[in-house]
């Protein structure tokens, strides 16, 4: 299981990352703040749900690269959901979108440290992202009662109705934008396996 978590996407790259980091960290070449890591994290937790419903399901555009990158980006999970090769996000996306981060963080704390400890929160949550994600896609039971929860949560979105439950790691976001419904009052979509 955790073999196959490793082989898809850009998951070992976000773990060398993690340790690259955590040692420089360990070694005082960069300060770390758990404050920041903190941020991080809820920065990333907060673009979870932007993401999936603002860009992973934006409308398809008619310029064929841009269409082409919105299928591999989610387009083509909806259709196979439980296909590894879709389930993960690639590194061609990660990369950019980790030194975007980089670049944002650092023109507003000015400071490399806090840079890389905003940068790493962000990392770990984005990591715990694509575990949560894959263990919900595959035949895995979580053994916490929240593990089996999140996992149902985000098949709701998969195979009841995809205009609702955007969050992967938790509903906090559905809540607060309102597309968080009660699975027995969600009506049953058509268009939850092929979203255009």
């Amino acid at each position: 299981m955790i073999r196959t978590f490793f082989k898809h996407g850009s998951n070992a790259v976000l773990v060398a990352a993690l340790l690259a980091a955590a040692i420089a960290f360990a070694r005082g070449a960069l300060h770390f703040s758990l404050l920041g890591v903190a941020i991080g994290a809820a920065v990333f937790f907060s673009s979870e749900y932007t993401t999936h419903r603002f860009l992973f399901h934006a409308k398809p555009t008619s310029i064929p690269f841009v269409l082409r990158l919105q299928h591999l980006l989610h387009y083509d999970h909806h259709v196979d959901p439980a296909k590894l090769d879709l389930l993960f996000l690639p590194l061609w996306f990660t990369v950019p979108v980790a030194a975007l981060y980089f670049a944002v963080y650092y023109a507003i704390v000015r400071d490399v440290s806090l840079t890389t400890s905003l940068v790493f929160g962000s990392l770990l949550a984005l990591t715990y992202y694509e575990w949560v994600h894959y263990v919900a896609h595959i035949p895995f039971v979580p053994k916490t009662p929240i593990g089996k929860y999140v996992k149902k949560y985000h098949l709701w979105h998969h195979f009841k109705n995809e205009h609702l439950w955007y969050g992967v790691t938790n509903p906090s976001m559905d809540f607060v934008m309102g597309t968080y419904r009660n699975v027995e009052d969600a009506d049953r979509s058509t268009t939850v396996r092929e979203l255009f």
